[in-house]
């Protein structure tokens, strides 16, 4: 697996100065980085923001973030070192005081949880789309059970692709660790749709700050 991650970038990534925060896309399995990057716009992102290609490859232009085993149950060892190759990416392409607002699809949701859940003190309002949590403990479990960060779970009605005891398990462990924000949308499947943007880009207003998204 090249953990060396590829992606693309808004064009004020390199806009001088230090910004306050940063937003990073998680495509889902078998998409790549140039997936998510279309919800920038869409979301009106105001702040700049990168979209990263998962370190596994799959062909064809798609990729993952780990290799599904039992659904809804991945090992934890795999989807530990695809976040620790973010959290290098990270390192290389973010300044230290730049806090980092994950916005993942599927397993790209999970991998936004997984930066909550290992390094809390460097993310801000993550958003987890059609995605769930992982099973295994994980450094900073504790820390938010007492800090109970924002975060934002959203999901359709009628998901066949995300298996129930992942909802299951996620739906126990958020509420304990976070302050949840929870939508679930009659008729959606496995993807995303206009209210469901419509309702992150009030959360990161929200919890990022008005400059951070242009309303619709």
């Amino acid at each position: 697996m090249d953990t060396t991650l590829r992606d693309v970038r808004s064009h004020d990534w390199t806009t001088p100065g230090v910004p306050p925060a940063v937003a990073l896309f998680f495509h889902g399995f078998g998409s790549n980085e140039l997936d998510l990057a279309t919800l920038a716009p869409a979301l009106g992102l105001a702040t700049p923001w990168a979209s990263l290609r998962a370190p596994i490859d799959l062909g064809n232009g798609a990729a993952a973030w780990f290799s599904i085993t039992t659904p809804g149950n991945p090992e934890a060892g795999p989807v530990e070192a695809a976040t620790n190759a973010i959290w290098d990416w990270v390192e290389e392409n973010v300044d230290p005081d730049t806090r980092i607002v994950p916005i993942g699809f599927s397993q790209g949701g999970l991998m936004a949880s997984q930066l909550l859940r290992s390094r809390p003190e460097r993310v801000l309002a993550p958003v987890v789309l059609g995605g769930f949590v992982l099973g295994a403990p994980q450094p900073g479990d504790e820390t938010l059970r007492a800090s109970r960060p924002a975060l934002f779970w959203g999901r359709g009605a009628v998901d066949r692709v995300i298996a129930p005891v992942a909802i299951t398990r996620s739906s126990r462990f958020l509420p304990e660790h976070t302050s949840l924000v929870e939508r679930i949308y009659p008729g959606l499947a496995h993807g995303i749709n206009a209210a469901e943007l419509d309702d992150v880009r009030g959360f990161l207003e929200a919890e990022v700050g008005a400059r951070a998204v242009a309303r619709a």
